[in-house]
């Protein structure tokens, strides 16, 4: 797949501000700070289309990135992060679950864990839940330069096992794992030839 270009069209908290649907959508979810925003940037090669911080639970919207004019990334809120009030978390799980159970034009979830750490239990608790719905997913391990490559292995492992499914190893810093993301959304979107898909 060649991204290019890549726009974020609307942060929405319900179903009525979801943006009219395009043929696709993958959904990105996974722990607070586990560099989803990165992983969007390094798939879209844009610095700055999503917002990054070194402070978990920035991202408190679901976010829809138009991708070639023909499907959508959405980014949904990071679980787990323990500084925001039981209500608002109450409330992101209840747009979240909302978008995860109701969206038919979702096709595919994109669970992002740190490579460094084992999955949490609210990465289980997702991944059971991703089971139980049957769409397609993926694994991808984050922050992959921080290991060396052997340990990178070891890490991979051990989430291999804990999660049930071979996760990609992905380093937003040196793009190692782009082309395999890519090359999954290859097989999930469904092709148009004039998006550039």
């Amino acid at each position: 797949m060649m991204i290019k270009n890549a726009r974020l069209v609307v942060s929405a908290v319900s179903s009525a501000q979801y943006p009219p649907p395009l043929g696709a959508e993958i959904a990105l979810v996974g722990r607070s700070n586990v560099g989803k925003s990165s992983l969007i940037n390094c798939l879209v090669k844009r610095k700055s289309l999503a917002r990054t911080s070194s402070t978990p639970g920035k991202t408190q919207t679901l976010n829809f990135y138009k991708i070639n004019n023909a499907w959508y990334c959405v980014d949904l809120p990071g679980y787990g992060y323990a500084r925001v009030s039981k209500k608002k978390r109450a409330k992101w799980g209840e747009f979240i679950e909302e978008y995860l159970n109701n969206r038919e034009q979702l096709k595919g979830i994109i669970q992002v864990v740190d490579l460094r750490h084992l999955p949490t239990a609210n990465d289980l608790l997702m991944r059971n839940w991703l089971i139980e719905r049957g769409l397609p997913c993926l694994i991808i391990a984050t922050k992959a330069d921080k290991l060396s490559r052997n340990r990178q292995k070891q890490q991979a492992e051990k989430i291999r096992s804990k999660l049930q499914l071979t996760p990609i190893i992905f380093s937003a810093l040196t793009s190692q794992g782009r082309q395999e993301v890519l090359a999954w959304l290859n097989k999930i979107i469904p092709s148009n030839p004039q998006s550039g898909c």
